[in-house]
C-alpha cells in the first residue's frame, strides 16, 4: 500500500470505530485482529495484509471496497435510469419488475418498483432466513400473502412480513396493481 493508502485506510478505521462507539480492544475481539495492529492501522504506519482487511471490513458489515474506497474520491450519488432496460428483472404482459438500487452495490436492502395486471401474480419462494419485505401500494388493490396469512392492502397502504417463506403479491380488482417493494437481509 502506498502512504496516502495506509492514512486513508487508518482513518477510515478510526472513522467507523469511533461511528461505532468501540474501543480499540472491542474491535480487537470482534475482528480477531490484535490491539497493537489496529493502532498501527489506524496510525499509517501498517500494510495489512487481504485477510486482516477483509476481517476488520466484516467487523463493521460492509465491504473491503467500502472499507479502502475514499468517499471524497467518486461520485456520491448513483442513479438508476428509468429507462435502463438493464434495470428489468421481469417484464411481460402480466408483470413488470425493475429494480430502483443500483446494480453494482452490494446491498442488504433492495428496492423495487412492481407493475400487476388485473388477475397477476408475483409469487416468490422463500429467501434467505431473516429476510423481510415491504410492499407499498401506490395505484389498485393487492392482496399480500406470506406462510398461511393473507392481507388486501388499498392504494396509500403498506406490509411488512416476512419473506424467508414462500409468499405471494396479487393484484385485486379491476385495475392494474403499482407499488414499491423493499427486501431487507439480514
Amino acid at each position: 500500500m502506498t502512504d496516502s493508502t495506509s492514512r486513508l485506510l487508518g482513518e477510515r478505521v478510526s472513522q467507523l470505530r469511533q461511528l461505532q462507539s468501540m474501543t480499540l480492544e472491542q474491535l480487537a475481539a470482534a475482528s480477531g485482529v490484535s490491539r497493537s495492529m489496529l493502532s498501527q492501522i489506524e496510525r499509517g504506519k501498517a500494510n495489512p495484509t487481504l485477510a486482516v482487511t477483509q476481517r476488520i471490513a466484516q467487523t463493521f458489515g460492509i465491504s473491503i471496497g467500502e472499507l479502502v474506497d475514499d468517499p471524497n474520491a467518486s461520485a456520491s450519488i448513483d442513479v438508476v435510469r428509468g429507462d435502463d432496460p438493464g434495470t428489468v428483472f421481469r417484464a411481460d404482459s402480466e408483470c413488470e419488475l425493475r429494480t430502483l438500487s443500483p446494480l453494482q452495490l452490494e446491498k442488504n436492502i433492495e428496492f423495487y418498483v412492481i407493475t400487476l395486471q388485473p388477475g397477476a401474480e408475483l409469487a416468490s419462494a422463500a429467501h434467505f432466513e431473516g429476510t423481510r419485505e415491504m410492499f407499498s401500494v401506490s395505484q389498485g388493490s393487492a392482496i399480500v400473502g406470506t406462510g398461511n396469512s393473507e392481507v388486501v392492502l388499498q392504494t396509500g397502504d403498506t406490509a411488512h412480513y416476512r419473506a424467508d417463506i414462500p409468499h405471494v403479491i396479487r393484484c385485486r380488482g379491476p385495475e392494474a396493481l403499482k407499488g414499491f417493494l423493499v427486501v431487507s437481509y439480514r
